[in-house]
């Protein structure tokens, strides 16, 4: 029910809505990124709404507590460990390769089994700029920018990590047992109905990158910063394109 509560939502915003308001649903328009940035605000009060409902309360405390959203834990005696940090440098490299050079593979070969889930042309933001058109125009569009910066703070921190690796993988122990994180990662995949074209590469990362990690360190912050390294990339490529230096 939370699963379907966070994904239907996205797939009417990303394919009802949105294509309702764009005046070219063929062309990067930042309505379709401002309607998944209401989805994804919606998954953060939906993560505060369950969490009320199970605690009683919204304190600081609490919520680190149960959305683990506290140091790495030693998988060996469960006590909190600061050099366990460490770990994120070689996962936030393996996300990055794994994004840059394998991500592009996996989409191909899922598009080419499902090909009714192929991208509309030029709809994704990555591959809208590479258009030198489009790139050209974002010379100068602070508004775009800083609606981008909204949505990958609710995107990668306060929405799908919080809510997937945060509120949903401490609980799917009870149902899944030692397979938690590997359902998990399969959700968050199948959640991605508003990209059907990366669904494949979402769920790989999902379970190996995010929840694996995540479940093992017993700290969503391990899904949190490595998935937040797209949303930096991306933050970086559009201030230099509106500065006009890209």
């Amino acid at each position: 029910m939370v699963w379907a509560a966070a994904t239907i939502p996205m797939g009417i915003l990303g394919w009802l809505v949105a294509p309702a308001l764009a005046h070219d649903p063929q062309k990067l328009d930042s309505r379709r990124l401002a309607m998944l940035t209401v989805g994804l605000v919606w998954q953060f009060v939906l993560v505060l709404i369950l969490l009320h409902q199970e605690a009683g309360n919204l304190r600081w405390s609490t919520i680190r507590q149960r959305l683990w959203l506290n140091r790495p834990r030693s998988p060996q005696t469960m006590k909190p460990r600061g050099r366990l940090w460490w770990w994120l440098v070689p996962l936030i490299v393996l996300t990055a390769i794994y994004e840059l050079q394998v991500g592009g593979m996996l989409d191909k070969l899922w598009t080419s089994v499902f090909p009714f889930l192929a991208e509309p042309q030029g709809l994704a933001l990555g591959s809208a700029l590479e258009s030198p058109e489009t790139r050209s125009q974002m010379v100068g569009s602070w508004d775009f920018l800083g609606l981008f910066l909204l949505s990958a703070l609710f995107n990668t921190v306060l929405g799908e990590e919080l809510l997937f690796r945060g509120l949903l993988l401490p609980r799917m122990a009870g149902v899944f047992r030692k397979w938690d994180w590997v359902m998990n990662g399969l959700l968050f995949g199948f959640y991605h109905v508003h990209t059907p074209w990366n669904m494949l590469t979402s769920a790989i990362e999902g379970i190996l990158l995010f929840a694996l990690p995540t479940r093992y360190f017993r700290s969503s912050w391990f899904g949190v910063i490595p998935h937040s390294g797209q949303s930096i990339f991306f933050a970086i490529l559009l201030l230099l394109l509106v500065l006009g230096l890209a």
